[in-house]
């Protein structure tokens, strides 16, 4: 019986890990720190859109790391928020999280998650999904209970919110992929994770 390769996830995610090993998926967990805010620029400067800007991250931090681990499977990640062509970072501290929400208020804004799978240096399989959320007007006493609410949480991703908790409480309307919104097409993972044998069929 042949032995599956290891598996390893290039993002700092916790959700995405945590995702991962819920769904039965064995791994380590290596970031591949990039210069984000460079390559997004570049690409926006290309005229890219979110979701190629995502994929592209996604394959650049899963090469970074499978270069120092040819005989692994990598799965890089990424996702970025979108509003109007604003596209937004995760907030540097709870002020910005405010000021995120304050932007996001009774708006559509769409989720561009990219995932790229790496092995030995070359890509194997990729995918982009998009989820479109439409968040309810807050008030801003809402907005201040929330983040004193959740606290840090708000930092550790886009738009100041996860939605398997009370960032339910923001939205009015969500039209996508639970789990791509978390921040990885789990589904899909899973699937290709079965094809490389990592997964048993």
């Amino acid at each position: 019986m042949s032995v599956a390769p290891a598996v390893i996830l290039a993002s700092a995610s916790h959700s995405r890990r945590d995702m991962l090993r819920r769904a039965g998926v064995s791994l380590r967990v290596e970031p591949a720190h990039i210069d984000e805010d460079e390559v997004k620029a570049a690409l926006r400067a290309a005229a890219g859109g979110a979701p190629h800007a995502a994929e592209t991250l996604a394959e650049l931090k899963a090469a970074k790391i499978s270069a120092r681990h040819p005989e692994a499977l990598v799965i890089g990640a990424d996702q970025i928020l979108d509003c109007d062509g604003r596209w937004f970072e995760k907030p540097r501290d709870l002020a910005a999280a405010a000021a995120q929400l304050r932007a996001l208020s009774g708006k559509r804004h769409t989720l561009a998650t990219g995932v790229c799978l790496v092995g030995g240096g070359r890509r194997l399989w990729h995918r982009n999904e998009t989820a479109t959320l439409t968040m309810r007007p807050l008030s801003d006493d809402f907005i201040a209970d929330y983040l004193a609410a959740i606290g840090d949480e708000a930092l550790s991703t886009v738009g100041a919110y996860k939605l398997e908790g009370l960032g339910a409480q923001l939205f009015a309307d969500i039209d996508g992929d639970f789990f791509t919104i978390l921040g990885l097409p789990l589904l899909p993972v899973l699937d290709i994770l079965r094809e490389q044998g990592v997964l048993r069929r």
